[in-house]
């Protein structure tokens, strides 16, 4: 890290893993200066890792990193690096989290951080001890529409909540011919859509409305075989025809009721969240709907820039305003000067490297953070009991999270 003589900051910055990933944390860092010129931050790509060596060549040739290696230690061994994003598969997560921490290296970490909570807390354990900064990929919260629903459930403006309904639907898996990947197999990913897609959305209640403290769960594989398909030769989007079936051995779709804690903002809230890898119809339809005693809100990540907004207009005037993201919500100014030009999920992640890398500087510590990982894995994990005792399981409160918390 150095500061310059024009005021700046450099950064150091490595990689591991040059997937989709990868590529899209290495343009956030890029175009971070471009939106946030103001913090003089300048991050410098110095050394990427990947066992692929076409993705080596193309951290290098591609994306701008100085230097690549097929050894992630060596990322982790190089002085010039202060930061590392890890966008590796979910299984290696924690041994590279825990890794990161323990060479000295501030990190920028994908969900889920572990395989379940005890993995996690291995995670914040070591991130505690070495003293490091970390942030987590729990990008939806950091939608210009989010932030100011959160806003408005933190000023009372829909009076005290009542309810909250949330879904993550992805269709990736929707074809039976869908292959067998990694995150099939229980060994190496855990759970399966808990883990994948009901991580994020616990975070976007807790980070909106408060800690969640008691769920009940249950969960269902609508497909018990895939066809095989070799680790390191596609993607969980292949389709394969006649391949070698075997089985799957996590879940595909979860449900949960949900209590949140006293300390919440949404105090005494209920609510039901879903989420599926195998639903037809839905693309990405990640969302939240929310009620109060004055009105209510929902959003959904297909249209990211909407809010829609129901409550204040009289009796006569109920139903849904639709209201457009602008600048003065979130960082949306940043990116496009009026509302109705959109904003993208790429900048969602030049958001949360901002919110990183200002935390590593000791600015605004407005980052999530591996204590939001923890506590959204502690849900994830209560949830995996309650579908196996059919009882209601809690979730203790994890202290420094960023959730929703009653002054």
């Amino acid at each position: 890290m150095q500061i310059n003589e024009d005021g700046t900051t450099t950064i150091g910055v490595g990689l591991i893993s040059v997937g989709w990933m990868g590529q899209l944390h290495s343009r956030a860092y890029a175009n971070l200066r471009y939106a946030y010129p103001e913090l003089k931050i300048r991050p410098r790509l110095v050394h990427a890792a990947d066992p692929a060596p076409a993705r080596a060549e193309e951290a290098v040739e591609v994306l701008g990193y100085e230097k690549a290696s097929a050894d992630y230690h060596e990322v982790l061994n190089d002085p010039e690096v202060d930061v590392v994003s890890i966008c590796a598969p979910n299984f290696l997560h924690a041994e590279i989290g825990i890794a990161a921490a323990e060479a000295g290296k501030h990190f920028w970490i994908e969900k889920p951080v572990g395989r379940g909570e005890h993995e996690t807390r291995d995670v914040a354990e070591a991130a505690a001890a070495a003293g490091v900064v970390s942030s987590i990929g729990f990008n939806y919260r950091h939608a210009p529409a989010i932030e100011y629903l959160r806003e408005l459930i933190a000023d009372g403006r829909l009076g005290r909540i009542t309810n909250v309904r949330g879904q993550m639907f992805a269709d990736y898996s929707s074809d039976p011919r869908g292959a067998l990947s990694w995150r099939f197999v229980r060994g190496l990913a855990g759970n399966g859509v808990l883990g994948d897609l009901m991580g994020h959305l616990v975070d976007l209640v807790q980070y909106s409305l408060g800690p969640i403290a008691e769920v009940s769960a249950l969960t269902s594989t609508v497909y018990t075989e895939r066809p095989e398909l070799p680790m390191g030769t596609g993607t969980h989007f292949a389709l394969i025809e006649d391949g070698e079936m075997k089985p799957v051995e996590n879940e595909d779709y979860a449900a949960m009721l949900v209590r949140l804690s006293g300390d919440a903002v949404a105090s005494g809230a209920v609510g039901t969240l879903e989420a599926s890898r195998v639903s037809v119809g839905p693309r990405a339809s990640y969302g939240i709907e929310v009620y109060g005693t004055e009105g209510s809100a929902h959003w959904d990540f297909e249209r990211l820039n909407e809010l829609h907004l129901s409550g204040g207009l009289g009796a006569e005037n109920q139903g849904y305003t639709r209201v457009m993201a602008r600048p003065g919500m979130g960082d949306f100014g940043r990116f496009q000067p009026g509302a109705g030009t959109s904003m993208g999920y790429d900048d969602l992640k030049v958001i949360e490297a901002k919110k990183f890398l200002q935390a590593v500087l000791g600015r605004e510590a407005l980052n999530s953070n591996i204590q939001d990982a923890l506590s959204a894995a502690q849900v994830v994990t209560a949830a995996e009991r309650s579908a196996e005792t059919r009882a209601w399981e809690q979730s203790a409160p994890v202290a420094g999270t960023t959730a929703a918390i009653r002054a």
